[in-house]
């Protein structure tokens, strides 16, 4: 039987690590002695320890002091004091010292570098701005942020995730700008988070949102380093997640999800441009396919008589009513971009022509759907790729089929009662305590600055209303 205590020998501590970690083929125990001839055992995990650095900074080291002056003064080790918190440092990636005899231990920070390098994020491309974008390493992802934001100001709270896999979950916020209370809240949530492994952001966001079984986001997401720096800026706090590109920002608004970055860097006039253009593609994205089929089936006299009669024409051979045939081409559509998401660039690419064929020009000439129809889910389509977050615009796809139901069955009349219900839910929707539709409902004069239009940067004078009281205006 193995004993579990630091100030047993040193054998005696590594048999009971081996009796813990067995099997495991990724582990290495290597003996070491200082310069005034004490024994010492490190223990790390192959791949989690950066060898080189272990060999020429910390081992090197050792060997030229006493284990306490090393451990304590040149490399800041930092003190276990317990056989089992010395276990998880090192599956935490941490390279552990246990010295004969003594009932401490010490873990070294000596990170690999195997992580990709950084590049463009492919999800978030701009014209104009930054290229760089978070990686898979949380320590990278601060350094980015720090590098940004270059103040004592931006503090970050480190939280560990997952009974099993022990995920580094780090809170980011500007100490005088983000609300105490959103803060608290934001920490009280993730203690409270009880799993037992974290992968990606996502599982951290469906576990701290407000309304989890809401399709519209309440959290969101990024890559870019840029966009949460500008985020900290604002008031709100952003989670990072080791092993994960994607940052999570809170509190949120409806209108932030339909800004990109590049909105904040061309001239104010192209970008309030392309936000009402995004407005309006957003309107089509959510109402243009269930207006269709509410006109097509109650409501022909709103049509000009040439356009429904091209329009009958079309239909003419079609044997389904125009709620199916919309149902049968927007199905068709989302299978089509989930294959083409799927599966690799070159075999996607074809699979999307193929399919575009299929279903602008073989199902017309088959009669199954109708010109016009095409012509609709295309649109949608497009529009539907406008939108720049992409779980925001998850919500505008999955909507579009009630909605559609609702003008199949009722006309218009759906349409404005499945409207009127969207908007009542938003409006009583919250993010972190912030109303969803924060500018408009409540209204708030000096939010319309990034609402109506995107006003220049010498006339924004005030932060969003997420920001403390007392900072609201900007240095």
């Amino acid at each position: 039987m193995t004993h579990k205590t630091l100030s047993q020998p040193l054998n005696g501590i590594e048999q009971a690590l081996k009796s813990e970690m067995y099997p495991a083929v990724d582990v290495s125990f290597r003996n070491v002695a200082d310069a005034d001839g004490a024994d010492g055992l490190l223990v790390y995990l192959q791949g989690a320890a950066d060898e080189n650095r272990l060999e020429e900074q910390l081992i090197e080291a050792l060997r030229a002091a006493a284990f306490e002056d090393v451990a304590l003064r040149a490399l800041s080790g930092k003190k276990v004091d317990s056989f089992e918190n010395a276990l998880n440092e090192a599956y935490l990636g941490k390279v552990v010292l246990f010295v004969a005899g003594r009932p401490i231990a010490y873990a070294f920070g000596l990170p690999s570098r195997l992580a990709r390098g950084i590049k463009e994020p492919a999800t978030e491309a701009v014209i104009r701005g930054p290229r760089e974008g978070f990686i898979e390493r949380i320590d990278a992802n601060l350094a980015l942020l720090r590098n940004k934001i270059r103040t004592p100001k931006l503090k970050f709270e480190q939280f560990l995730i997952g009974s099993e896999s022990q995920t580094r979950v780090v809170l980011g916020y500007h100490a005088e700008l983000a609300r105490k209370t959103v803060l608290r809240e934001a920490r009280k949530r993730l203690e409270a988070i009880d799993l037992d492994v974290v992968l990606e952001s996502g599982y951290i966001g469906e576990m701290i949102t407000d309304r989890p079984r809401s399709l519209f986001p309440q959290l969101m997401y990024t890559e870019r380093p840029d966009i949460v720096a500008a985020q900290l800026m604002e008031g709100r706090f952003a989670i990072l997640i080791d092993g994960t590109p994607f940052v999570l920002t809170a509190p949120v608004t409806f209108w932030q999800m339909l800004h990109s970055a590049e909105d904040y860097y061309e001239k104010f006039t192209f970008a309030s441009f392309v936000m009402h253009l995004r407005y309006w593609l957003l309107f089509l994205a959510l109402f243009l396919p269930g207006i269709y089929v509410a006109t097509i089936t109650f409501h022909h006299d709103l049509l000009p008589t040439s356009l429904l009669l091209s329009i009958a024409a079309a239909r003419e051979s079609i044997p389904f009513p125009a709620l199916i045939e919309a149902l049968i081409m927007e199905l068709s559509f989302e299978a089509l971009r989930e294959a083409g998401v799927r599966l690799p660039k070159t075999i996607g690419q074809a699979v999307s022509i193929l399919g575009a064929l299929v279903i602008g020009q073989a199902a017309v000439q088959a009669g199954i759907v109708s010109a016009p129809m095409v012509i609709v889910v295309s649109m949608t389509g497009i529009a539907s790729f406008t939108i720049p977050r992409y779980n925001f615009g998850i919500a505008i796809r999955l909507l579009r089929f009630p909605l559609m139901i609702l003008a199949g069955m009722f006309g218009l009349y759906g349409m404005v009662v499945g409207t009127i219900l969207i908007a009542v839910h938003l409006c009583n929707l919250t993010s972190f305590g912030v109303p969803y539709m924060t500018g408009v409902a409540p209204l708030r004069r000096s939010e319309l600055k990034d609402i109506v239009v995107r006003v220049p940067w010498y006339l924004m004078k005030r932060r969003p209303s997420v920001a403390a009281k007392e900072k609201r205006r900007r240095s």
